[in-house]
């Protein structure tokens, strides 16, 4: 029996946007809330545990729609959750995702003073996140929910974000999206990796060891078991900037392919540069049961395949030698796209706000998040390329510089102008199922 089957999660308390991944095609939106009055904020979340489906679910109590629901630390409080409880929690979640700014990078015109109202300010308490196949779905839910928080004049909905995502599961920059996920062990989810050994489910569920043997739980216990920690990042992307930028320095067309590749370390296909080096192969990247089965230490541990700062490598370097253990920081990753696309050919910025809503999942916002943030995409010290930062998603200040390794003589290129513009967050904790009826219980 593999270990895997001794691990007992108990998947109808956990929430479905933890574990599983999202349908394609899909529609979602980001919905933030105040709350003013607590009762009706306890209200909020009795009406939320009715509908928020479980990792147990197959069909959500909303049909082909399921919604998740978080709350920050300002959203804990406001509920009147005790401060002895608060005070339990991950210090960087009591901090809040614009405290902890400098850290991740966001400095600048990333900076929280840039960022889209109301995000990263006391206002916003919980976030609602509803998933359906498409648009039309997606608005017929929250028109069925709208009356649901406008009869509770104490709680208003201060911002809203649409997304989706495309049948060619492509992000703004044009590259294959949401190929990479862990196996947690439990979960009955196989990971997209069958080389991965599946990851102990601590590592992203709270009460449960982790990879460490430890086990975080916020207290009481009833709260902080089956929920998790969740970062929400809004990120504009220059897509206009980062095509100029590959014309600007490729011979051709056929190297301009080739270096969009060795910066993502991916072709746009999302067919890996460690399985096909030379040229894309489409039926690779589109096929989920390959496109993510590899590792890079015995077949590419120069980087000659995989260039040791692309943005793919940097952000999950498997079982690369590097500084550090790549386990410890392994997260689940959601990303989904908003705005209008920007035509294909188009070299000009045509104004329009478009990006990615990004989503965090561990248990970990310390060890996890913030450290493949500020130690792997900001800087290239853990692979011994010095101050050089994630080409794609790294905080640029012009300077450092994009190498890729290649025989006789190495490429380098200009420093990567920031192609990504933080528009703002927040952390959150996503309680379980149960600890979502135990905040709607809480009394004075």
């Amino acid at each position: 029996m593999s270990e895997d089957n001794h691990v007992k999660l108990e998947l109808d308390d956990i929430q479905r946007g933890v574990l599983s991944p999202r349908p394609t095609p899909y529609a979602a939106t980001y919905i933030l809330f105040r709350i003013d009055d607590r009762h009706h904020g306890r209200e909020l979340m009795r009406r939320a545990a009715a509908v928020v489906t479980s990792a147990a679910d197959t069909v959500s109590p909303l049909g082909e729609t399921w919604v998740s629901v978080a709350l920050t630390h300002h959203g804990l409080k406001a509920l009147g959750v005790p401060r002895e409880s608060l005070d339990t929690f991950a210090w960087e979640f009591r901090q809040g995702m614009a405290a902890r700014a400098t850290v991740l990078g966001d400095v600048g015109e990333s900076g929280p003073e840039n960022w889209e109202s109301p995000l990263g300010t006391p206002d916003v308490h919980v976030v609602l996140v509803a998933v359906a196949p498409d648009s039309a779905q997606l608005e017929a839910a929250v028109d069925r929910a709208r009356p649901a928080y406008h009869a509770l004049p104490g709680v208003t909905a201060i911002w809203r974000q649409n997304c989706h995502a495309l049948p060619t599961e492509t992000e703004p920059f044009g590259y294959r999206d949401g190929i990479s996920h862990p196996a947690v062990e439990g979960s009955g989810i196989p990971g997209s990796n069958r080389l991965e050994v599946p990851l102990k489910a601590g590592e992203f569920v709270l009460g449960y060891p982790d990879e460490l043997g430890g086990i975080q739980t916020p207290r009481p216990e009833v709260l902080g078991r089956n929920g998790t920690y969740v970062a929400f990042r809004k990120l504009h992307q220059r897509v206009a900037l980062f095509r100029r930028y590959l014309r600007d320095n490729a011979t051709g067309p056929e190297d301009e392919d080739l270096l969009s590749a060795k910066i993502m370390g991916r072709w746009r296909s999302g067919a890996p540069l460690a399985l096909c080096p030379l040229h894309d192969d489409p039926d690779l990247g589109a096929d989920p049961a390959r496109n993510n089965t590899f590792l890079y230490e015995q077949d590419d541990p120069a980087g000659f395949a995989t260039p040791g700062g692309s943005h793919v490598r940097r952000c999950n370097p498997r079982d690369a030698a590097v500084a550090g253990v790549a386990r410890l920081h392994r997260m689940i990753r959601r990303g989904t796209a908003y705005g209008p696309l920007l035509p294909e050919g188009v070299l000009e910025d045509d104004g329009a706000d478009r990006g990615l809503m990004f989503a965090f999942v561990g248990a970990h916002l310390g060890r996890q998040f913030e450290f493949v943030q500020s130690e792997w995409v900001n800087n290239g010290v853990f692979f011994g390329a010095g101050e050089a930062r994630d080409p794609v998603a790294g905080s640029a200040d012009g300077s450092g510089d994009f190498t890729i390794p290649r025989r006789p003589v190495r490429r380098r290129l200009p420093a990567p102008p920031r192609f990504v513009v933080t528009r703002g967050g927040e952390y959150c904790f996503m309680p379980g199922l149960t600890a979502l009826r135990r905040l709607g219980d809480l009394t004075d």
